[in-house]
């Protein structure tokens, strides 16, 4: 077609547009019927916009109507009436740890949240092959979509065991090879977690090398950075690098300021994301509204001592310089990291081997040996931990501040972080429960640190754009029926540091896939979830 034909084209088309309507006519308006009709509630559809009063009709697993108009109610299978409340896209979770999903496929914990899809694969860790274990997944019915990252630790495990040296030529080679594999097979990125082994064997140019697969198929990168306490800036710059070298989307993931003395050091991390993206780096934020984190207790161990695996470290221990080396090394991460200087700010989680420590700190466990609760003791009781065969605690060791400020940053997306569980299983992190209502509840109607529209983008359409999830993250006819329905006034996370096992109050419907899921509060094991690939279309 030559120009004067492309012209003569748009000009007719304007023609039948001006014509249409002039005739009364317009696109065709759905009039049902429909499976799904949600009357009277206040729209808040993802994009920051503002709020307005809108009817949305559902059929199969799409939006095919939102009218500020009422609809009638009987084209509807099933109405829903919204009135007084918040009717929402489903909540996105860029940073979910299921490696329960083969055994808690429901998801539960996260869909009474109001999570409609979940990326898995974070922190470095992930299942091989991504595409096995999504027909796995799929095989059994998922209760929210699922997509995954590859794992950086997983491949380097598999290539270089834990060899803590620079790969060879050949073995980076095949790396890339098993990145390039699970991007083939629907990942939407590249995982680290550089703080844990054997990722902290890596250096950057490694990490780059990977990160650039992943980037040649439209994947993003997100990394556990090497330090979040005393080296948290460095590691910030770190990140930043990876990103610019290897020209990849970024997310600074669980962005947090560990331990009292880099407390408020969020204000230049901020800073650093700002300068980076003023130089064209695509760098954001994802982040958990918790004061404490959780991870193994190892990560109070040297690095270096835990080298070659459990055995090793063992085997090191019986050296009286080296175990005094490894004591001082614990000594120092207590008291300058997520320690806290204070062994009441370290909160045992999951203990297979005595389950009755769970949710008691290591100054509690050390009171009932009879001991002080010093550094030198809880480096003592550390060592038993990991002799005994290791366990999950949670550090009461970051400020509200620092929190608060991250969370106001308009690169940062809500993220829990949290494990698939179920009410029995361990002593987890409340966020596990509770994330996304907690942001509804606390930081937006208590604390006014953001407006519940800005809350709503955070949770919605930008991890939704970050993953490049074009059909879903906002409500507009034509996209995934993915939809929460709260109130505003009473939504709120129950689970506790102290009673960690308890669903949020106030999330009244969840849908996935146009399939109510939650119904007035109840949680309906309907399994409407897909597995998403990146680049392919889900597969129900």
């Amino acid at each position: 077609m030559n120009m004067l034909e492309r012209a003569m084209a748009v000009l007719t088309l304007v023609l039948a547009a001006g014509f249409a309507a002039a005739c009364g006519a317009g696109p065709a308006v759905d009039e049902g019927p429909w499976d799904l009709l949600i009357t009277g509630g206040t729209v808040i559809d993802g994009t920051g916009g503002e709020r307005y009063r809108a009817d949305v009709a559902v059929r199969g697993d799409r939006i095919v109507r939102v009218s500020r108009a009422a609809l009638p109610h009987e084209p509807a299978a099933r109405v829903i009436d919204a009135e007084g409340k918040i009717v929402s896209p489903g909540f996105i979770d860029l940073h979910a740890h299921l490696d329960p999903l083969l055994r808690l496929p429901a998801a539960e914990s996260h869909v009474r949240q109001g999570v409609t899809t979940a990326l898995g694969g974070p922190d470095g860790g992930s299942p091989l092959p991504i595409g096995v274990h999504l027909d796995s997944a799929q095989s059994l019915g998922l209760g929210m979509n699922v997509a995954f990252l590859v794992g950086h630790t997983p491949i380097r495990r598999r290539v270089m065991g834990m060899a803590d040296r620079e790969p060879t030529a050949e073995e980076l080679e095949r790396m890339q090879e098993l990145v390039a594999q699970a991007m083939g097979e629907g990942a939407f990125g590249l995982s680290t977690g550089l703080k844990y082994l054997p990722g902290a064997y890596s250096n950057t140019d490694e990490v780059v090398a990977l990160a650039r697969v992943a980037a040649d198929s439209g994947g993003i990168y997100t990394s556990h950075m090497r330090e979040e306490g005393l080296g948290l800036i460095d590691a910030v710059a770190e990140t930043i690098e990876i990103g610019r070298r290897a020209e990849i989307p970024v997310v600074l993931t669980h962005h947090k300021v560990v331990g009292q003395p880099m407390w408020g050091a969020s204000e230049r991390t901020l800073a650093m994301v700002d300068s980076a993206r003023a130089e064209g780096v695509d760098v954001m934020i994802d982040q958990y509204p918790y004061t404490a984190t959780y991870t193994g207790i190892t990560v109070l161990v040297p690095a270096w001592a835990m080298a070659g695996g459990r055995d090793i470290f063992l085997e090191r221990l019986e050296d009286p310089v080296l175990r005094d080396s490894i004591v001082d090394g614990i000594v120092y991460n207590i008291v300058n990291d997520r320690g806290g200087n204070d062994l009441r700010r370290v909160q045992l989680a999951r203990v297979s081997w005595m389950p009755e420590l769970e949710g008691k700190t290591l100054a509690d466990w050390a009171e009932m040996r009879g001991l002080r609760p010093t550094p030198e003791t809880g480096a003592e009781l550390v060592i038993e931990a990991v002799r005994l065969g290791g366990a999950s605690a949670i550090y009461h060791v970051l400020d509200e501040g620092d929190v608060e400020r991250i969370m106001r940053h308009p690169q940062t997306m809500i993220a829990s972080d949290g494990r698939l569980t179920q009410p029995g299983e361990g002593h987890p992190h409340p966020r596990w429960y509770g994330t996304f209502p907690r942001v509804l509840g606390r930081y937006v109607r208590e604390r006014g640190a953001l407006t519940l529209e800005e809350a709503i983008r955070k949770m919605t359409s930008m991890p939704a754009d970050r993953l490049g999830l074009e059909d879903r993250g906002r409500i507009a006819e034509g996209l995934a029926a993915d939809l929460v329905i709260f109130d505003a006034e009473m939504v709120m996370d129950r689970s506790t540091f102290q009673m960690p096992h308890q669903y949020p109050d106030g999330i009244d419907y969840v849908v996935v896939n146009g399939a109510i899921t939650v119904d007035a509060g109840e949680f309906q094991d309907v399994r409407a979830g897909r597995a998403l690939r990146r680049g392919k279309p889900p597969v129900s």
